[in-house]
């Protein structure tokens, strides 16, 4: 996977999630099975960046205290964890990650070896975006016949290159929430009942998100739209929307002169009116191409994390943003 620099500080960061996981190992115990023997009795839960934080807070409800290895503000890909972590992240009661977003936070997982570890790669079924030109993790030349292959292969085929953003469905974001919550259950079956009720109306939740774009996408003037950063292929593959990614995974990346006159192109011919660019990143590539071509910017979040410049308090509020601008940029009827 190619690693985007947004934000230099990985030592800073790795530093920051090290004070984490070490607070969440302090007040942890081996009690999970049933909910633990610790003073406030609530699982520790341990996940990897805000999609996974999300379900695990959702879900969990009171009966569990979740802490994230990425903090807000830090780009997930960047994520740097020193090797005595991996002894720390052992101490945690449940483990909630997504394989192949973060090669670091995966191999100390791996290593920690806690039984109630669940990869979110595993409750539904990843498929191949990204063979056009901005969406590189590094993969392309996968064969989509890889994702017709069972939930096992899924972790695999997630690490060897499928697209990874999964959250961005809603659709596919509830499977996982379904997973989820009997995961919870499975390892604290004594608030097995209050995890199958949240989890029910996490669902309603996201049963609710998605009837919203489809309604609110079904007429545009067009289905095409421009994005720094690649992430939108569920999305756009769910909502029937064409997403076109400038110049590979590192959205402050310079566009060759070649894909600005493709999306020069691109944008005539399918009256794009706008250059999405994301929360984490700078808008310098958006506006660029903008500058270059007579359109618009604004941001259509990937949801990698939440902080003071999201537009929305929680993954719910944020995809309602997102929804908005796509309605406004593509001409929503």
């Amino acid at each position: 996977m190619n690693v985007r620099r947004l934000i230099p500080t990985t030592a800073v960061a790795g530093a920051a999630a090290l004070s984490l996981v070490t607070l969440s190992a302090c007040s942890s115990s081996s009690g999970a099975a049933s909910g633990g023997d610790k003073a406030d009795g609530k699982l520790d839960v341990v996940a990897s960046f805000y999609p996974m934080q999300y379900l695990a807070e959702q879900i969990g409800g009171d009966h569990v205290s979740v802490t994230t290895l990425t903090e807000p503000g830090v780009e997930p890909h960047d994520l740097e964890l020193k090797p005595r972590q991996t002894s720390e992240l052992r101490q945690a009661d449940y483990v909630l990650y997504l394989k192949g977003i973060q090669p670091a936070v995966d191999e100390a997982i791996a290593q920690a070896g806690v039984k109630d570890t669940v990869d979110a790669a595993t409750l539904t079924k990843f498929e191949n975006h990204g063979a056009e030109v901005g969406h590189d993790h590094g993969h392309e030349g996968e064969e989509r016949a890889a994702e017709e292959q069972g939930h096992e292969e899924h972790g695999n085929e997630n690490e060897a290159g499928a697209d990874p953003h999964i959250w961005l469905d809603p659709v596919k974001y509830a499977e996982v929430a379904k997973g989820v919550g009997a995961s919870l259950e499975k390892a604290d079956p004594a608030n097995a009942a209050a995890y199958k009720k949240n989890t029910e109306a996490l669902l309603t939740k996201l049963n609710a998100l998605n009837t919203a774009f489809a309604d609110g996408l079904k007429n545009t003037a067009t289905r095409t739209f421009i994005t720094t950063h690649s992430a939108f292929g569920y999305l756009a593959e769910r909502y029937g929307l064409e997403q076109e990614g400038i110049a590979g995974l590192d959205p402050e990346s310079e566009p060759s002169p070649a894909r600005i006159k493709e999306l020069r192109t691109v944008a005539q011919r399918d009256k794009v009116t706008t250059v999405f660019f994301e929360t984490l990143a700078s808008d310098k590539t958006a506006k660029t191409l903008a500058g270059d071509t007579g359109l618009k910017t604004d941001v259509l979040d990937p949801l990698e994390g939440i902080t003071d410049k999201s537009k929305g308090d929680d993954y719910i509020g944020v995809m309602e943003s997102n929804l908005a601008a796509l309605q406004k940029a593509l001409g929503a009827k």
